[in-house]
C-alpha cells in the first residue's frame, strides 16, 4: 500500500548528478508560483536572468534570478500537483542551491466563513496524495512547521489572514461531498493539490518551506461556481507579499548569522 513508501534504510537509485552534475549555489531563495498570468508579469516587470532548466521528456522549467531590494530571488513556475510541484522544489534546490521556498496558490474553501476576505496559513495538511508517503512516515496529516513565522509576517505587515488546516489531494474532480464533510469535520478550512508533498520533500531534504493560500471557489452545499477562481489564482499582490517574506526571512537569517560570528 502507499502508506508503505516510507523507505529511509536503503539509498535512492536515481541521483541528481546523473541528470545535472554538480550542485549548485546560486541563490538561497525561490518563489514558487503556479499561475501562468503571474509568471508573465514577473518577467516583464523585473530584470530577470534564467539560471538553470528543469529538464523532463515534455519540455523544461526555467529557473529565473532577479534581485530586489539587494537580495538574489529566484523563480519558477511549477508544475501542479503534490507529486510534479514536490519535484520541482527537489530540481531547483539542486540546480541553485536554494534552501528556502516561499510558495503561494489558489484554495477551494470549506469554510467560506472563515476564509472569505482572508488570505489562509495553513498549519497542517491532510495527506491525501502520493508523494508525501516517500518522504515521510505514514500519517493523515503532516505539520506545516514554519506556518507561525508566516503568521508573524502576516500580522507586521496588517494582512487580513486565518490560520487553519487544509486538505491536499491529488484529484479535485473528486471533492466529493463526503470528503469535504470528512475534513471539514476535522477542522480543514480549505482545499488543495501541493503542499503536503512539498512539506514532505523539504523536510526530508532540510529546506524550509512558507506557504499561504488565496480561497476562490467555495465547497458547501450552496450550488458550486467558480467565481472568485481567476483572482485567487492570478492576481499579483500574492507575489508582492511573497518578495516582502523573501526580503524578511534574508534578513532574520542574516540577523541569526551576524549574531553567531559576534559570539564566536
Amino acid at each position: 500500500m502507499i502508506t508503505d513508501s516510507f523507505d529511509i534504510e536503503t539509498p535512492a537509485i536515481p541521483r541528481f548528478d546523473s541528470f545535472y552534475g554538480e550542485q549548485k549555489h546560486i541563490v538561497d531563495t525561490c518563489i514558487v508560483t503556479f499561475s501562468k498570468q503571474i509568471y508573465d508579469s514577473v518577467l516583464e516587470t523585473f530584470d530577470c536572468v534564467k539560471i538553470a532548466e528543469i529538464g523532463a521528456c515534455n519540455g523544461v522549467t526555467p529557473i529565473y534570478q532577479f534581485t530586489h531590494g539587494g537580495i538574489a530571488v529566484g523563480f519558477y513556475l511549477s508544475a501542479i500537483g503534490s507529486a510534479m510541484a514536490a519535484q520541482c522544489c527537489l530540481e531547483s534546490n539542486w540546480l541553485t542551491g536554494a534552501t528556502k521556498y516561499i510558495m503561494f496558490g489558489s484554495a477551494g474553501s470549506l469554510d467560506g466563513e472563515a476564509t472569505t476576505g482572508k488570505f489562509v496559513i495553513p498549519t497542517h495538511a491532510y495527506r491525501d496524495e502520493g508523494m508525501s508517503y516517500h518522504y515521510a512516515p505514514p500519517a493523515d496529516y503532516i505539520d506545516i512547521k514554519n506556518h507561525g513565522k508566516v503568521a508573524e509576517l502576516f500580522r507586521r505587515l496588517r494582512l487580513p489572514y486565518v490560520e487553519g488546516r487544509v486538505w491536499t489531494t491529488d484529484a479535485f474532480m473528486r471533492e466529493t461531498v463526503g470528503q469535504t464533510a470528512r475534513r471539514r469535520s476535522e477542522g480543514c478550512i480549505a482545499v488543495e493539490m501541493e503542499l503536503a508533498g512539498v512539506q514532505a520533500v523539504c523536510d526530508f531534504t532540510g529546506l524550509e518551506l512558507y506557504d499561504f493560500l488565496v480561497t476562490g471557489d467555495v465547497l458547501s452545499d450552496a450550488p458550486y461556481t467558480v467565481e472568485g477562481l481567476e483572482k485567487a489564482n492570478h492576481s499579483m499582490d500574492k507575489f508582492y507579499i511573497a518578495l516582502e517574506m523573501a526580503k524578511a526571512f534574508h534578513t532574520d537569517c542574516q540577523s541569526k548569522a551576524d549574531n553567531q560570528y559576534r559570539e564566536k
